[in-house]
């Protein structure tokens, strides 16, 4: 059996978000369904910080949603989430999310398990769960438990750039991090093979316009 990695990276640059979300979710359905493997893992990472940065939380927690619906239960998802925003004093609606002017929908509530919050989300400790380097006090929720019979998908949504991914605004995560950190995967033998999707320039294309 072959342990799958998906990596999806959203960032924030103009571009129809709405059809990329819908792209990505059918995406990771189709890699989901795949036969070659006997379970699922799910990173999901949201990097930003302060209000105006809302709509990447509500990117990351549609995604939750999503792959909950799909049977993959909270066991086997880390969500990092690096700002409270159903607490934020600016919501006019304390404790909810939305992805949908319309509100329909509450993305966050109390079935929503989130396992590394605000200045826990940094790229040392993103790095650390998916090789595997965390402390050994370091409770199973957030730990990265894949085998080589995992499919695991990882997903990123902040601001970035060509080839970084800014993290609280104050670090960044460089594709050499990331691909470093696959490496180590393949060489702990967390992972034998990788399927790597980005979001980046196509939304540099349209900002460009």
């Amino acid at each position: 059996m072959r342990l799958h990695v998906l990596l999806v990276i959203l960032t924030s640059l103009p571009c129809k978000v709405l059809n990329e979300q819908q792209g990505i979710q059918r995406r990771v359905e189709q890699f989901f369904e795949a036969s070659s493997h006997t379970n699922n893992w799910v990173l999901l990472v949201c990097t930003s910080r302060f209000w105006f940065n809302y709509r990447h939380v509500a990117n990351v927690l549609s995604l939750y949603h999503s792959v909950k619906r799909l049977g993959i239960p909270d066991s086997n998802i880390i969500l990092m989430l690096a700002d409270d925003m159903p607490c934020n004093p600016r919501n006019p609606k304390p404790g909810t999310v939305f992805n949908s002017k319309y509100q329909h929908i509450n993305l966050y509530g109390t079935e929503v398990e989130v396992d590394y919050r605000g200045y826990e989300v940094s790229v040392e400790n993103f790095v650390r769960v998916m090789t595997g380097r965390v402390h050994p006090a370091t409770p199973r929720s957030k730990r990265l438990l894949s085998d080589h019979q995992s499919n695991v998908l990882v997903y990123l949504t902040g601001h970035g750039g060509d080839g970084f991914l800014k993290f609280q605004d104050s670090e960044e995560l460089t594709n050499v991090d990331l691909a470093d950190a696959i490496e180590t995967m393949f060489q702990s033998n967390r992972v034998n093979r990788c399927i790597s999707e980005s979001t980046v320039r196509t939304c540099l294309r349209r900002a460009a316009r």
